[in-house]
């Protein structure tokens, strides 16, 4: 997230012409065991949850946020090794049987916040859970709830390159699997339609938006916008932004070449693109064409990566929202409409 100041400033369109955008379809580095590994992942992260008292659904605190038309409950649920996750979970006050829902997820070190800064989806008729990313919430916004116990070898301040020493270890490995026991976990709280839910997020939570499609065949849809964590060689080789930069300045200080190789295999179980290859639900993407935080050609990659590995899936890509006047804040809020619109059509 960018503050309104900086938001004012954005670069001249340096990426490739739309019309290229619109076909690139690169090629990336894929691991074999890459659906092994998060199979295993994800089971394992249910499996610790199932093992903790309750077996491990999520914990409601009704809090009064001195709202009147919306609820407002303090959730927690069991992520990644069943580490406690924290989110907001607001629903219109008299709603009357089980309602669709939208988890979303938060941009680059934002928590969840205060529980009134997210009320569009609930004032819409949508139950609406708000996930914490761990370790997060310090860097703008309301703050976060949820800390990250699991440590890390050398790295650069910041997410990118924490456990890049191996992707059992990495950062994006737990909050990707926070991602999908989000879901798991708003399916199963009463008075939620388990089988209308969808997933969004701007940046950092547009990339987990992709990831948990990726990872969930069963998803209403998925609205990721501006996302993060696609295509990261891409995004390295043409822009200094941080946090791509977090990889270019471990690399520049780790300068072995089997450090770089050891880097971009971790970073081939967490790429966008390949979650994008495997998702099924409907998707309405966004991208900016001035935007140097996560440039647009990494955005068409996953975009129109789509589905293409999904047991039918259509030919054609999803729609895509383009802004060509803008950074990284894309639409803003001018998206939000977006989103009703086609949350209408889907769920």
């Amino acid at each position: 997230m960018l503050s309104a100041a900086t938001q004012e400033v954005a670069v001249a369109q340096f990426d490739m012409p739309r019309g290229e955008l619109e076909q690139y379809t690169p090629q990336i580095d894929e691991p074999d065991d890459f659906d092994d590994f998060w199979a295993h992942t994800i089971a394992e992260a249910r499996a610790a949850g199932d093992a903790q008292p309750g077996g491990g659904a999520p914990v409601l605190e009704r809090v009064d946020a001195g709202l009147t038309q919306v609820t407002v409950d303090d959730v927690t649920f069991p992520g990644f090794g069943g580490h406690p996750v924290k989110a907001w979970l607001t629903r219109p006050a008299h709603a009357e049987g089980p309602l669709p829902a939208v988890v979303q997820y938060q941009g680059y070190n934002g928590g969840r916040g205060l529980p009134h800064e997210h009320l569009g989806f609930a004032a819409a008729g949508y139950a609406h859970l708000m996930m914490d990313t761990r370790g997060q919430g310090s860097g703008w916004g309301g703050g976060g709830a949820t800390p990250d116990p699991v440590g890390a070898g050398p790295t650069v301040p910041g997410y990118m390159t924490r456990g890049i020493e191996d992707p059992h270890d990495h950062f994006y490995r737990r909050v990707l699997t926070d991602g999908v026991r989000a879901v798991d976990a708003v399916r199963a709280i009463d008075g939620v339609d388990p089988e209308r839910v969808a997933v969004t997020g701007v940046s950092q939570g547009g990339g987990i938006t992709i990831a948990v499609a990726g990872l969930l065949g069963d998803l209403a849809a998925a609205m990721p916008d501006v996302p993060f964590l696609c295509h990261y060689r891409r995004a390295v080789q043409i822009s200094d932004a941080m946090p791509y930069g977090e990889i270019t300045q471990y690399l520049h200080v780790h300068r072995a070449p089997e450090v770089e190789e050891r880097t971009w295999r971790t970073l081939s179980y967490l790429d966008g693109v390949s979650f994008a290859r495997r998702a099924q639900a409907p998707a309405l993407f966004s991208t900016a064409l001035m935007d140097d935080v996560c440039p647009p050609s990494t955005v068409y990659a996953a975009r129109n990566a789509w589905g293409a590995e999904a047991e039918g899936a259509t030919t054609e890509p999803p729609r895509i929202d383009v802004y060509p006047y803008n950074g990284h804040e894309g639409g803003a809020e001018y998206r939000f409409a977006q989103h009703l619109a086609f949350l209408r059509e889907h769920l």
